[in-house]
Formats: structure tokens, sequence, C-alpha cells
């Protein structure tokens, strides 16, 4: 399969064929951009002036803790909440219009967060990536087809975009894929959160009651309904 700086990540989270793929390449781009921010980047001007727009969510502020930098966190702080009580509350309110425009700047900024940003941004082009390689390359299109699952969220992203970046030609065995990958497990997953739930039947209340493979079946659930693994 042919390499170039776009099909290098799309590669490697596709090459362990274990759990989905997306996931795996959200993951790469958080960890990238939380390194990024919490580390050189944080002093340059025109990253400093988006994080002062944009803000974090609480998930990403989280991460950025862990990095166990507080006082470039603190930086980062610093200059968005000046940012924020120049534009949301500076100016009085009154009645009407501006106390109407100070409640929405105050709902614009708590809907926005640099990392999601940067993430939404790279993931839309590794999207058409995978669309790029899936109907050029049939090397990646086995390394696709081999994939152990795709979780819900991801197969909903991924066959969305293929319509608008794919040939009406590749389109629905692409999408056939994709729905065999996510159905494959969702029927696995099924039978075994049944048997989880009837493992509390006081009839399998035995010691050496058999629970299978069922005893992280919530925690999978919750997973491959949401993308996120319960901690």
């Amino acid at each position: 399969m042919r390499q170039d700086i776009m099909s290098i990540p799309v590669s490697e989270v596709f090459e362990p064929r274990e759990g989905c793929p997306l996931c795996r390449l959200r993951d790469m781009l958080e960890n990238r951009v939380v390194d990024y921010i919490t580390g050189a980047a944080m002093m340059e001007p025109d990253v400093r002036q988006e994080t002062n727009r944009l803000g974090f969510c609480y998930p990403h502020y989280q991460k950025m803790l862990k990095k166990q930098n507080r006082l470039g966190v603190g930086l980062i702080l610093e200059s968005h909440l000046e940012e924020l009580d120049n534009r949301v509350f500076d100016k009085s309110p009154i009645f009407g219009k501006s106390s109407r425009r100070q409640s929405g700047s105050a709902e614009i900024l708590l809907s926005t967060c640099f990392v999601c940003g940067r993430i939404d941004w790279s993931m839309e082009r590794m999207l058409l990536t995978i669309c790029r390689l899936w109907e050029s390359e049939r090397d990646f299109r086995r390394l696709f087809e081999e994939q152990q699952v795709l979780c819900l969220p991801h197969f909903s992203l991924l066959t969305h975009a293929a319509q608008d970046k794919m040939s009406k030609k590749a389109y629905p065995d692409f999408h056939k894929t994709c729905a065999g990958l996510c159905r494959e497990y969702l029927t696995k997953l099924r039978a075994d959160v049944s048997h989880f739930c009837r493992m509390f039947d006081y009839r399998n209340t035995d010691q050496d009651a058999d629970w299978g493979d069922s005893r992280d079946s919530i925690e999978r659930a919750v997973w491959w309904l949401t993308s996120y693994l319960p901690k």
C-alpha cells in the first residue's frame, strides 16, 4: 500500500485489528492535541488567541491537568478568563438586547473547545483518506474488512462521510462492510448482555455458574453505544 503523510496515521490505527479503529484514531488525535497545547504551543500568540476565544470542555481540562503542567494550564486560564470577562461581563447588561447578547455570548463560549475543534478538523481529513484508500488500495480494503468492530457513533460518522466523499459505485460495498462489522459485534453483545441478566436468576446463583463472556458486557455495551468505555 502506498504511504503518504495522511495515509500513515490511518494505516497505524487499522493495523491492530482489535476494537474500533476510529476510536483509536480519535484517541490518537486527542492525545496529540493535548500534548501540543500543554507544550510549547501554549506560548505561541496565534494559538493563545484561539484558546482564549474557544476555551476547553471539561473532559479536555481533565486531560490537560493530567499532563502535570499546572503552570501552563494556569497561564492558559489566566488569559482565557480575561477574554471571557471582556466578551461577556465587561458591560453591565440592561433589559432588552444587551442582556440577551450577554446570555448569548456565555452560551457560545460554553459550546466551544479548542481540542474538540482540532480533533474534528483532523478527523474530517482522516475520513476522506479512509474513503480514498478504500477505493484505491486493495490492501487497505482487506485491512478494513478484517477489523473487529465499528462502534455505533463511528459507524454513523464514517458512513455519513462516505456518502459525500465516495463514488456512487464504491459506497454500497463500503456501507455493507461497515454495517457487517457492527452487526456481527452487536449480535454477540446482545447475547452477552442477556446472559449477564440471566445470571441474576435464582437458578444461576451457584458458585460454579458459567458467566461466559458476560461479566463485562454492560461496560462493552456502553462503549459500543457511545464510543467511550465507562471508568
